[in-house]
C-alpha cells in the first residue's frame, strides 16, 4: 500500500510468538515447514508511528513509574470519536491487562461460581475457556447459519435459558465469521439482555477491521438505552498487532458498574503498562488512522485471493468477510469428518490453522485462517490447500 509495507515480514520463529512457536506443541505443524495462521495476530510490522514511540522510550533509558493517563485517555476518546462516531467520557475508560482480562474480571466482578454466562457460538474459544476456568458454567446459544451467514435466532436463545444466567459476552464484529451485526441486530440483543435482567460485556476489539462498503456501529451508540447494563471492551492490539502489551479497555458509563469495576482493579493494586499505554496513545492517532486505514486495503486485497483460491477447491467455501483478518472456511461440502479435515490441512497442507468446533456449536466442518500476512504467503497457503485437497478436483 502507498507509504506502508505489508508484504515485507520478518521472521517470528524462536521470537517468543504465540503464533509461530506454540504451532508444533498444538497442532503437531513444524515452523520449519509450516505455516502459521492459527492465532488472531498479524506477521508484518505495526505502524511506523506506534515503532517511533517505542524507539523514544527506549532512548529516553528509563522505564520508572508512570503517571497522568490524560494523554492516552484523549486518545481513546478522540478514536472512538472520530472513528467510531462514539463520544465517550474519559472517566469511563478503565484500563486493564489486555481483553482476556478483561472479560475474565468481568466474569469475577459479576457473577460468581455456579453462575451461568450467555454466548452465542460460534464464538471466539477464549470466551468458553474463561467461564468455566472460573468456575462458572456456559449457556451456549448457537447462531442461525443461512447460506454464508450467521444471523439471530433469539427465539431458541430464549429457550436455553436456564435463569442462572448473569450477563451475556458478546462479540461484535464477530469472530470467527466477520460478521457486522446491524442495527437493529444490536438493539434485538440489547433488548435480550434487559428482558432477561442481564449485564451486557460487548467485546469489541475487531472494531477497526472493517472492509469497503462496510459500517461497524458500536452496541453503545446503536442501543443507548442499554446503557446501564453494558461494559464495552476494547483495544488497539488486533488494528496495531500489540497485544503482547496486554493493555485494554472496559469503557463503561454506568457509574454504578464502573465503580463496582475500579473496586475490583483496586484491590487487585492493578496499575497500566508504561510502554503500552504509549504505543496505544500513538496508535489511536492522525498518522495510526492512516496506517490502519492502508492495512484495510491490504487485508481486503490478500482475502480476495484467499477466497479465490479455496472457493475453487470442490466442496470448500471460503465465507465472505465484512470485517477481520480471519478466513473462515466451510470444508462440510467435501462430506468429509472434522479429524479428516484438520489431517489434511495440518498433516498434508501443513497449515497451522484454528480448528472449527472449538469456537463452539456450529463451528463443525469449518476452520479459521489468519489473514494477516503478505500476499505471497497468502499464495502459499492456497496453493498447499489446492495440493491437500487434490483429489477432490
Amino acid at each position: 500500500m502507498p507509504g506502508f509495507d505489508f508484504d515485507t515480514l520478518t521472521d517470528r520463529r524462536g521470537t517468543h510468538s504465540s503464533q509461530w512457536d506454540n504451532m508444533e506443541t498444538l497442532f503437531g505443524v513444524s515452523p520449519k515447514d509450516g505455516l502459521g495462521m492459527w492465532t488472531a495476530d498479524s506477521d508484518y510490522a505495526t505502524a511506523p508511528c506506534v515503532r517511533d514511540v517505542v524507539r523514544a522510550a527506549a532512548d529516553h533509558s528509563l522505564f520508572g513509574y508512570f503517571a497522568d493517563y490524560r494523554d492516552y485517555h484523549d486518545a481513546i476518546a478522540w478514536w472512538m470519536r472520530t472513528r467510531h462516531g462514539w463520544t465517550i467520557e474519559n472517566d469511563w475508560i478503565l484500563t486493564t491487562q489486555g481483553l482476556g482480562n478483561a472479560v475474565a474480571l468481568c466474569i469475577d466482578v459479576w457473577s460468581q461460581p455456579g453462575d451461568a454466562v450467555v454466548i452465542f457460538t460460534p464464538v471466539y474459544h477464549e470466551f468458553a475457556r474463561k467461564i468455566t476456568t472460573a468456575g462458572r458454567v456456559v449457556t451456549e446459544c448457537p447462531l442461525a447459519r443461512v447460506g454464508d451467514r450467521y444471523e439471530l435466532d433469539l427465539e431458541d436463545a430464549q429457550s436455553r435459558l436456564t435463569g442462572n444466567e448473569k450477563f451475556i459476552i458478546w462479540c461484535s464484529p464477530q469472530n470467527p465469521s466477520g460478521r457486522i451485526w446491524t442495527v437493529a441486530e444490536l438493539n434485538a440483543v440489547a433488548d435480550f439482555a434487559a428482558r432477561n435482567g442481564l449485564l451486557l460485556v460487548s467485546d469489541e476489539v475487531h472494531h477497526d477491521l472493517v472492509y469497503r462498503g462496510q459500517t461497524f456501529v458500536p452496541m453503545a451508540v446503536a442501543a443507548p438505552e442499554a446503557r446501564d447494563r453494558l461494559i464495552t471492551a476494547t483495544a488497539a492490539s488486533k488494528t496495531f498487532n500489540i497485544a503482547g502489551q496486554k493493555t485494554g479497555n472496559l469503557i463503561i458509563a454506568d457509574a454504578r458498574l464502573r465503580g463496582e469495576m475500579a473496586a475490583r482493579l483496586r484491590s487487585l493494586d492493578y496499575v497500566a503498562n508504561g510502554l503500552g499505554l504509549r504505543m496505544v496513545t500513538a496508535a489511536y492517532s492522525a498518522q495510526g488512522a492512516a496506517w490502519a486505514d492502508a492495512q484495510m486495503l491490504h487485508l481486503d486485497s490478500v482475502r480476495q485471493i484467499f477466497d479465490a483460491g479455496v472457493n475453487a477447491i470442490p466442496g470448500v467455501r471460503s465465507l465472505p468477510l465484512q470485517s477481520t483478518y480471519l478466513g473462515w472456511v466451510d470444508f462440510s461440502g467435501t462430506g468429509m469428518s472434522d479429524a479428516e479435515i484438520l489431517a489434511r490441512v495440518h498433516s498434508v497442507a501443513r497449515i497451522a490453522a484454528a480448528p472449527g468446533p472449538q469456537f463452539g456449536a456450529g463451528g463443525e466442518g469449518l476452520m479459521r485462517f489468519t489473514l494477516a500476512t503478505s500476499h505471497a504467503r497468502v499464495a502459499e497457503a492456497v496453493s498447499r490447500l489446492e495440493r491437500a485437497f487434490a483429489d477432490l478436483q
